[in-house]
């Protein structure tokens, strides 16, 4: 294997540079597993035998990242790469971070500190792969296992558990057995983590090709620590024409169907998170779930908050929720389309679009041609009311406050409502949307 070809010159030159300084340097993790699965990593990291005081000495240009933990940041040309010394870790008291770390000088030493097999390899473009636990036969197996015993690993740092399933999810490999009874012995301990940190891990997983792996963390109890709000959704059934699963595995499948967009994602995963609240069953048999896009909006908000969300995508992903379902509250019109519109804007409103279409692919499927036939008919209305420049907000009305006192309304709240009355106006009779016609209409 020649897998040192795909490695940067830059990361040889200081893995050249550390060793003529008498030092041992190896790339290290991630990048290394990537290697071997060809896929392109994201970072080089190098671990090295150097002391951070060493490895500052050896390069012209470098700063502190961590160096209580021994990374240095070395910087070649206009790349950055974290090099780190050796290290064994001392007792972990908040399931976080080690109280403190001690250097070595044997690598092998170093990888035993590591979280999986597959991520506790070094390879070195002479010296070849450094693979003290067999990581190199897991990725040919898709196996996820810790680096020897898994209860320790997961002990001294919670993440790992969510980082087993999140790997699990965007690599497609199988988690280890004794891995598996490791997370479920240790899976307490994640409420010592901080909401972000387990924020971060639960969106690499929702934003995967495999949001599917979402069950998982359901199966291993893990959501209760993520998202509670969710689990009910595993119990609450579909029975009607319209649906072929549960409210979970709709919501999973239609994750599926939707692109690697956070907000889309987000938006799914609790489109119908409120169903559980208002499910009722008619005589029939049928299940309804009226109201469930309020509700769901109104959970949604809540479970953003709580994985501190910023505002922004926790108000697109509220109004998706709340509108998820537009098209079955009333007759599809010019009119209704341009009201949404003036809610959500153009650019959410494609957004929807796409929320709908992703919803209707998981659900039953002899419905589906006539669902998308809706959507495309709703995006065709839509793309003629852009076209046309037909006004549907405050901003695109061809007059404004400034015209309205002018023409003697007092300024202040009573402007406010003239301008709602015209905007409603010219969204019924687009052709209206003129200065003088608008003025004469708010005389009237």
């Amino acid at each position: 294997m020649k897998e040192h070809t795909q490695i940067p010159k830059d990361a040889l030159f200081i893995i050249d540079t550390l060793e003529k300084h008498g030092h041992e340097a190896y790339v290290v993790g991630g990048c290394v597993r990537d290697m071997i699965m060809g896929r392109e990593p994201n970072d080089w990291d190098i671990t090295t035998s150097a002391k951070p005081e060493e490895v500052k000495a050896a390069f012209k240009r470098t700063y502190d990242t961590g160096i209580q933990h021994g990374t240095v940041t070395v910087i070649v040309d206009k790349e950055h790469y974290e090099v780190t010394t050796y290290r064994i870790e001392g007792e972990y008291k908040d399931s976080r971070r080690p109280e403190h770390v001690s250097f070595v000088t044997d690598i092998t030493l170093d990888l035993s500190r590591r979280d999986f097999t597959m991520n506790a390899i070094a390879y070195h473009p002479v010296r070849g792969f450094v693979d003290p636990y067999n990581g190199k036969k897991h990725i040919e197996q898709n196996l996820i296992k810790s680096v020897r015993d898994a209860k320790e690993r997961f002990t001294e740092d919670a993440l790992r558990i969510l980082r087993a399933v999140r790997f699990s999810a965007q690599l497609g490999f199988k988690i280890d057995d004794n891995t598996i009874e490791g997370i479920k012995a240790c899976k307490h301990l994640l409420k010592n983590i901080s909401k972000e940190r387990i924020r971060d891990e639960f969106l690499k997983i929702c934003m995967s090709d495999r949001p599917e792996a979402i069950h998982t963390l359901y199966e291993l109890g893990l959501l209760e620590y993520i998202l509670p709000e969710f689990i009910p959704t595993y119990t609450t059934a579909q029975n009607h024409p319209h649906h072929l699963y549960d409210v979970a595995h709709h919501t999973i499948e239609a994750m599926r169907h939707t692109p690697k967009d956070e907000v889309l994602r987000l938006s799914m995963l609790l489109h119908d998170i409120g169903k559980a609240k208002v499910r009722s069953t008619d005589k029939k048999g049928i299940d309804h779930f009226y109201g469930h896009p309020e509700v769901s909006a109104e959970i949604a908000k809540k479970v953003l908050k709580d994985l501190r969300l910023d505002n922004q995508t926790i108000k697109e992903v509220t109004l998706l929720v709340s509108y998820h379902d537009y098209h079955l509250r009333q007759k599809i019109t010019k009119v209704y389309i341009k009201e949404i519109l003036k809610v959500t804007g153009e650019v959410l409103f494609d957004q929807l679009l796409l929320v709908n279409e992703a919803d209707a692919r998981a659900q039953s499927l002899d419905k589906l041609p006539m669902k998308l036939e809706q959507i495309a008919y709703v995006r065709k209305l839509k793309e003629e009311i852009v076209v046309n420049h037909e006004c549907y907000n405050l901003k695109m009305l061809a007059i404004n406050g400034g015209d309205l006192i002018k023409e003697g309304i007092a300024p202040g709240k009573a402007v406010g409502e003239a301008l709602e009355k015209a905007l409603k106006y010219v969204i019924k009779y687009p052709e209206k949307n003129i200065k003088e016609e608008l003025v004469e209409y708010i005389k009237e």
